[in-house]
């Protein structure tokens, strides 16, 4: 055993002075990450109009272009930490906001929803520089005793990033052109990199671990393959065509000779037998299944927002408004519930009341009172602060310091994945249930057009528009399909995150662990009896 190191031999004191300077631009780091996509939810519609206005892209488009930026992020995710951990958090943070920026330009000027969902991929390649080296940072400039609260206030950013995004994103587009949404990443990025040259100190791991390059093939390509076959499945709506059948066995089978291989390896990007302890696979297994939840629905929240209410991008904008507030109110006040009723508690309660909102989704039609909507947004926002504060300082604090790039990936990697799949399994959800619903009304258009104007709500009113009067019907019912398909897709992620629930319930400890002192740093969070 080794006797605790003195704050001054841990942290040194001109960094320690910094350090919440330091954490506001690790915020302001995250944030431009974070800030694309609540920005994109906004912008999906518009970019689903035909051009000038948007780019035309159908459904499946739109949930690649999301997911493009999400696998890539989410497959280098662990690569990246180790990168940081061996070459310098601050230097991966630098290249990676350099990179994000550059991939952000780029996709201002798309123009087709493919080279969308390319430059999109180049973002996610920066992105994953740039998360990871945050939390390492982070947990490298401020005292273990400290640490709780910082996470609190870095996750609060997440809710701030929420906040704004969708706003910022609505007077984009209310002025600008839809690129606008990716080309106001590059100023952030500017700042980010001009302040992080100033204050941010470097650090490394000194016993770094080897790059697994096979691994992260594998990880990837059986992502992407499982990915598209259920997207695919969506887009037809058949999840028994030979297509989607064999992309979704390929990609189960690429997933599992990626678990074998890190079994094996002796270098791996993933060490497995991190999930042996209960504790801390029940942590990242939350993590998973509440951006499952969440990513799926908020999918569709903004086509009912806006193709079923109405309402201009801007207006969606600040109807999301009470989700980020009630994270930046409740993140970094987490902890006080830990610190009363442990981990178990308020991770459950936190999903419990996540599950319950989500539920509330398929109460919602064309004519609910615009403030029942809001209140569901502000108590999914407690809900989900409730569980990501808790979560995230279990897994960090089950790695050493010098590992925090490690343990960042991991939780960040699983938060992705599971966001990606949301998208995937519960858009597909919507896309079947959809298409399902609209098909009979659709034999007023040619053969040739029933297909593509099936294939999500706006393809059908943009096909409603061009019948003129006698489209009117046709919108109509388009409006009736999707509420159908919406109230399906959300009781899906209503349950997912009630499965969540059980498995916090199960496995996280039923009280905040006592403090321990430095020579427990490298242990693994006991499984509570």
């Amino acid at each position: 055993m080794t006797t605790p190191a003195a704050p001054d031999r841990r942290v040194p004191e001109a960094v320690h002075r910094r350090r919440w300077a330091i954490l506001g631009v690790l915020m302001l780091s995250l944030l431009i990450v974070v800030l694309d996509n609540s920005i994109l939810n906004v912008a999906v519609k518009t970019i689903s109009t035909p051009a000038p206005t948007g780019l035309g892209a159908t459904q499946s488009e739109l949930e690649w272009a999301i997911n493009a930026y999400t696998l890539v992020f989410a497959g280098l995710l662990f690569t990246a930490g180790l990168l940081g951990d061996r070459l310098g958090r601050k230097k991966v943070l630098l290249g990676g906001l350099a990179v994000f920026g550059i991939g952000s330009a780029l996709a201002a000027f798309s123009g087709s929803p493919a080279e969308l969902i390319g430059f999109r991929a180049v973002m996610g390649l920066g992105a994953a520089f740039v998360m990871p080296a945050t939390l390492a940072v982070l947990m490298n400039v401020f005292e273990r005793d400290e640490q709780p609260k910082a996470i609190g206030i870095w996750a609060g950013g997440v809710g701030l990033a929420i906040a704004i995004g969708p706003i910022t994103g609505g007077l984009l587009l209310d002025h600008f052109w839809w690129g606008s949404v990716f080309l106001v990443n590059v100023p952030i990025v500017l700042l980010a990199l001009a302040l992080m040259l100033w204050l941010v100190p470097d650090s490394r791991d000194p016993h770094p671990g080897r790059i697994d390059p096979l691994g992260v093939v594998l990880s990837v390509a059986g992502l992407v393959l499982l990915v598209y076959g259920i997207i695919k499945g969506g887009q037809l709506a058949d999840f028994t065509d030979v297509t989607v059948l064999s992309t979704i066995g390929a990609g189960l089978a690429v997933l599992v000779a990626f678990v074998v291989f890190e079994k094996r390896s002796d270098h791996p990007s993933i060490d497995v037998t991190y999930f042996r302890n209960k504790v801390f696979s029940a942590a990242i297994g939350a993590v998973a299944l509440v951006f499952f939840a969440l990513m799926g629905v908020t999918f569709f929240a903004v086509f009912y927002t806006q193709s079923v209410r109405g309402y201009s991008p801007l207006e969606t904008g600040l109807l999301m408004l009470p989700l980020a507030a009630a994270q930046m109110v409740f993140a970094p006040r987490a902890r006080l519930l830990v610190d009363r009723f442990g981990d178990k508690a308020t991770t459950t309660a936190g999903l419990l009341l996540l599950a319950a909102t989500l539920a509330a989704f398929a109460a919602l039609d064309a004519d609910t009172p615009i403030w029942l909507l809001e209140v569901v947004f502000f108590l999914m926002g407690a809900g989900m602060a409730h569980v990501m504060t808790p979560v995230s300082v279990v897994i960090m604090q089950t790695l050493p310091r010098e590992k925090a790039g490690s343990a960042s990936a991991l939780s960040n990697t699983f938060r992705q994945v599971g966001g990606a799949l949301g998208i995937a399994v519960l858009g597909s959800v919507l896309s079947t249930a959809y298409r399902t619903s609209i098909e009979d009304e659709l034999t007023v258009l040619p053969p040739g057009a029933r297909h593509a104007a099936g294939e999500s709500i706006e393809a059908t009113l943009a096909f409603a528009d061009r019948l003129g009067t006698r489209g009117e019907a046709l919108a109509g019912s388009a409006n009736d399909a999707f509420l159908h398909a919406m109230h399906v897709t959300a009781l899906w992620g209503a349950g997912v995150a009630l499965i969540g629930a059980i498995v916090t319930a199960l496995f996280l400890p039923g009280r905040a662990p006592a403090p321990e002192g430095d020579e427990h740093d490298g242990e693994l969070v006991r499984t509570a009896d």
